[in-house]
């Protein structure tokens, strides 16, 4: 058989599965997934808040530590197996399916980010006013204590702020949020809010429901775009006057810090939200890679291109931030803050204070909107994607594919709409700070390297991907799997434990049975570890020694190898037919 036959062959077989079109696709798809809102309001301040300068020591040794030998995992994992983050354990150790049944839980959480970008596009539209909302205090939501940001002094603002909110802070909450006094006022939905959320679901579906050959071409504008606008915020944010009082305080080593063990903890989980790793993302996107993709390569690039994404969106922010504390003549420290609070209430009261204001808010929400985009339609893309290759014959037959990807984006639209709600913050908090949280990252990457490191072999996988790259990995990948990665996780989670409290808003305390369901969200996923292994052993017939050897071997050959087995057999019968012949 030619090897352009052959080619044509796979492509037929590929078919209903798909597979990137070229590498960039790939690249820019990826790119797109890791690189998201936590580079722009999580590290910067996380930066500033332990150590500056100093926190890059404990972040750069987790990176190669940590963090990138996790990401080579993944990614070989899915380009080894060509099948989603559940299925894709039947090739390596079955008895640990349940890392991907816990995995396809945190992306339903996952999910409701997509209420930040609902957030982000409502500011975008009310950017386009002749006079930016949140810069007066002539608005029908404004109360008495509240001040317009521009006319704070440097001699009235330390007195006034103690009386008073921002315009900014007022928009933020009174309008845009609406927030209710509690989680248990649900109140109405807010209508404007509940129609940005349409959109939102609407852009995802249209960038995923043809699979990985529609989410690939608009990975080509989603995840370069906010590069450009990244650039120009950070041309202008250092030309503004205090910007390097800003940089100098998100810079300034305290090397002190270097003793505290948060900051240590504060560097790992960084690395796993910003990342993507142990939430089988990089998995179910990787496996539409050809088997011969060097993804040992693009491990480095992908790694390289998220840390230096998140170091370039601090100066943007800080020396904007700077700026800030120059105009209101206060210290820096007095102006930062993170998550929200950046994102829509400093941020948008810095650029109400430069010069053509709606110019500078449209760049800002602009390069938002794109990097939640890409982030939000790779999760939901990569949730698909194992789905539908637990039920192939069902979901992938044709039509089918983009009637799931409807339905999942109409539930899951209906079910956000209690985020636009006047309670929607509250309800968001409980999702972000239970729903995939450390406990989750911390244990399934445990479980993963237990898996793979330990119960089908470091080895095996190195040399599963020297097959795949031709290249032989450094010792300290397995090194990392099998030693480094489990302790830091495992004694990652039980620091978590200890220090944990309960989640607060400003000075609102939530019922208790809140907190009973914050944490069977953060333990649906968790469990389904050990449950589906117990569920497992118990159905599986033989001695418990019989039933681990059983669980813990692959049950059949990756894809790629079943196609090059099919093509070897084909190549015999056309030479046998031909001899005939």
């Amino acid at each position: 058989m030619t090897r352009e036959r052959r080619n044509t062959e796979n492509q037929r077989r590929d078919g209903d599965r798909g597979q990137w079109a070229n590498k960039t696709e790939y690249i820019m798809v990826v790119a797109g997934s890791v690189v998201g809102l936590g580079n722009v309001w999580r590290f910067p301040y996380l930066c500033y808040k332990n150590g500056g300068g100093a926190f890059l020591v404990p972040y750069g040794l987790l990176v190669i530590s940590y963090g990138i030998p996790l990401f080579l995992l993944e990614s070989s994992v899915g380009q080894y197996t060509q099948q989603g983050f559940i299925t894709c354990w039947r090739n390596f150790c079955p008895l640990a399916q349940g890392i991907g049944i816990g995995q396809a839980v945190m992306k339903l959480y996952d999910f409701a980010y997509i209420i930040i970008q609902a957030w982000v596009l409502l500011f975008l539209v009310f950017s386009f006013k002749s006079q930016l909302p949140w810069a007066t205090c002539e608005n029908t939501w404004n109360t008495d204590h509240q001040i317009s940001d521009s006319s704070q002094n440097a001699t009235a603002n330390q007195t006034a702020l103690t009386k008073t909110t921002s315009a900014a802070t007022e928009f933020w909450e009174r309008r845009v949020l609406s927030m209710s006094g509690g989680i248990e006022e649900i109140g109405s939905v807010r209508w404007d809010l509940a129609l940005c959320l349409l959109v939102c679901w609407v852009i995802c579906y249209f960038s995923i429901w043809k699979g990985v050959r529609s989410s690939g071409k608009v990975a080509y504008v989603t995840a370069t775009f906010p590069y450009t606008m990244l650039l120009i915020l950070l041309i202008r944010g250092l030309t503004l006057p205090g910007a390097w009082e800003g940089i100098h305080f998100y810079l300034y080593p305290d090397l002190s810090r270097l003793a505290d063990i948060e900051v240590w903890m504060e560097a790992g989980s960084q690395i796993c939200f910003s990342y993507s790793i142990a939430s089988g993302g990089i998995i179910a996107l990787s496996s539409y890679n050809r088997p011969n993709n060097n993804c040992y390569r693009d491990c480095f690039w992908l790694c390289l291109l998220n840390c230096a994404t998140s170091f370039l969106a601090g100066f943007v922010v800080f020396s904007v931030l700077g700026f800030m504390a120059h105009k209101q003549g206060v210290g820096v420290e007095s102006v930062v803050e993170s998550g929200p609070g950046l994102v829509f209430i400093a941020y948008p009261q810095a650029t109400a204070m430069m010069p053509f204001p709606q110019f500078w808010s449209v760049c800002f929400f602009l390069m938002l909107i794109f990097l939640s985009v890409d982030s939000h339609f790779a999760t939901v893309e990569v949730f698909i994607t194992s789905i539908s290759d637990l039920f192939p014959k069902v979901l992938r037959a044709a039509g089918r594919s983009e009637i799931f990807v409807l339905l999942v984006c109409l539930l899951f639209f209906l079910i956000h709409l209690t985020l636009a709600t006047e309670a929607g913050i509250y309800i968001f908090q409980v999702s972000d700070y239970y729903g995939c949280t450390r406990t989750s990252h911390y244990c399934m990457a445990l479980c993963e390297c237990l898996a793979l490191g330990w119960t089908f072999g470091a080895d095996r996988v190195i040399n599963n991907i020297q097959e795949m790259t031709g290249q032989r990995l450094f010792a300290l990948f397995k090194l990392c799997w099998k030693y480094i990665i489990p302790l830091v996780s495992a004694v990652s989670f039980v620091l978590y434990l200890t220090g944990y409290s309960h989640l607060k808003i400003n000075d609102y305390i939530y019922p208790d049975w809140v907190y009973r369901v914050g944490w069977t969200m953060s333990l649906s996923s968790v469990l389904m570890v050990p449950l589906w292994a117990a569920v497992q052993m118990w159905l599986t017939p033989g001695t418990f020694r019989q039933r681990l050897h059983v669980l813990c071997q692959p049950v059949e050959d990756p894809a790629w190898k079943r196609r090059e087995m099919g093509e070897e057999m084909m190549t015999v019968e056309l030479r046998k037919t031909e001899e005939t012949a």
